[in-house]
């Protein structure tokens, strides 16, 4: 196993780093998703490299392992609680209700009576040792088309939920979801037989067990190359814009960010975020460092690079971070991922998001898929996850051939608390 050395790209004095050593939390684990149920227990998914079981419903193509940590992510020990079935896919986002028991969403939403979607959920209870579920969760969709294609091509009959479930203080949830209405009809520039997606708000007032389209956070033509999905949202809880929410969406190419204050009923218009690090739009800088890098098969050459998978948390004093991919470059990176701007990222903002002062970059030109969890453990303790291929070399990501799921503890310091 490689260890990753933390690079700084942006320095704020304001802001203190001391970082653990990177330990592999998960052999063989992928993407990562995960929610904190105390300061100790956390439950964490990620792809493992075994096909999933058949299954009548819509399921993740790779097997979903399900793991358990007890002792604030120092190790982890995998939950089969559902053998021979299919888990639920925590991409759809997670929750913990008022009575402790942690919620469940699964990513997929799918097509019901018109106008309706539906999906499944699980509860776990008792620090995670006992579940119930799946339940049926239902959706209001009208007007969203369930027949698309993923990101390979193939066949998708589902609407995406992703990563977050946020509370409001009457208790009504709010919920992230991509995918198309039926006018949506611009095709993804690297593959004609996709359309490129929005991002869509849902709000639930019975806990989770029926959601109602709110609104569409994110929608363009022109919006990079896929269109704005897998967003992340959080909701500045300080200062003089408390209450605002605000989503982070990747398109294909930068981040795009939109912000509501109205609980999610209206969004201004989606902006453009690259963090100020990087122009995935201008590929002079690494062109010559790929002009021997021989193209990916399927895909025509594209130079540009790409930002993925937001993932964004409010600590507990205020201050906003925000996890990410950047890929170097957008297809290039799976044939060649050694570019120094490869890999993954965080980024600090003490200003509830108008800017992001301080940027450290986790992992630098290894393979990575590029998605990325955080979690405040305890006030000023970060926890991240995120995957690597120690032996890119041997092979892409089929099989166990040096890869891993990484996690990494951060000590934060931040002179504004003094």
């Amino acid at each position: 196993m490689k260890t990753n050395t933390l690079i700084e790209l942006k320095r704020d004095p304001c802001v203190q780093l001391t970082t653990e050593p990177e330990i592999m939390a998960i052999n063989g684990g992928l993407q990562p998703f995960a929610i904190a149920t105390s300061s100790d227990t956390l439950f964490a998914q990620v792809q493992m490299p075994e096909r999933s079981y058949p299954d009548e419903r819509m399921v993740f193509h790779w097997m979903i392992g399900s793991f358990v940590s007890r002792d604030g992510g120092d190790s982890w020990v995998r939950l089969e609680h559902r053998p021979g079935k299919n888990e639920l896919y925590m991409e759809g986002g997670s929750f913990v209700l008022p009575d402790g028991k942690m919620f469940l969403l699964d990513t997929y939403a799918t097509e019901g009576p018109e106008g309706e979607g539906w999906g499944l959920a699980q509860i776990f209870s008792n620090d995670l040792r006992t579940f119930e579920g799946p339940v049926e969760i239902t959706f209001d969709l009208p007007g969203m088309d369930f027949d698309g294609v993923d990101d390979g091509g193939n066949p998708h009959l589902a609407q995406r939920l992703h990563r977050r479930i946020l509370a409001l203080p009457g208790g009504d949830l709010l919920a992230t979801i991509y995918g198309w209405f039926y006018e949506d009809n611009t095709a993804v520039d690297y593959m004609p037989n996709g359309r490129k997606v929005r991002t869509l708000l849902l709000r639930s007032s019975n806990q989770g067990r029926h959601w109602r389209l709110v609104s569409t956070i994110a929608v363009g033509p022109d919006l990079g190359t896929e269109g704005p999905g897998e967003p992340d949202m959080v909701r500045i809880s300080k200062g003089s814009h408390a209450g605002r929410l605000i989503c982070y969406m990747r398109t294909g190419r930068a981040l795009y960010q939109c912000i509501s204050d109205d609980d999610g009923v209206t969004w201004t218009p989606p902006e453009a975020q690259q963090f100020g690090i990087i122009d995935v739009y201008d590929p002079t800088p690494w062109e010559k460092f790929f002009e021997d890098t021989p193209d990916l098969p399927g895909y025509e050459r594209d130079m540009h690079g790409t930002f993925v998978d937001p993932n964004v948390i409010e600590l507990k004093n205020g201050v906003l971070v925000c996890a990410f991919g950047l890929r170097m470059t957008e297809k290039l990176c799976w044939v060649n991922p050694r570019h120094e701007r490869n890999g993954n990222y965080l980024a600090f903002s003490l200003d509830h998001g108008a800017t992001w002062s301080h940027i450290v970059q986790l992992t630098s030109g290894i393979m990575t898929t590029h998605y990325m969890n955080i979690l405040e453990l305890k006030p000023n303790l970060l926890h991240v996850l995120y995957d690597c291929h120690g032996r890119w070399e041997d092979g892409y990501w089929d099989g166990n051939k040096g890869r891993y799921t990484a996690s990494r503890k951060i000590s934060l310091d931040f002179s504004l608390e003094k």
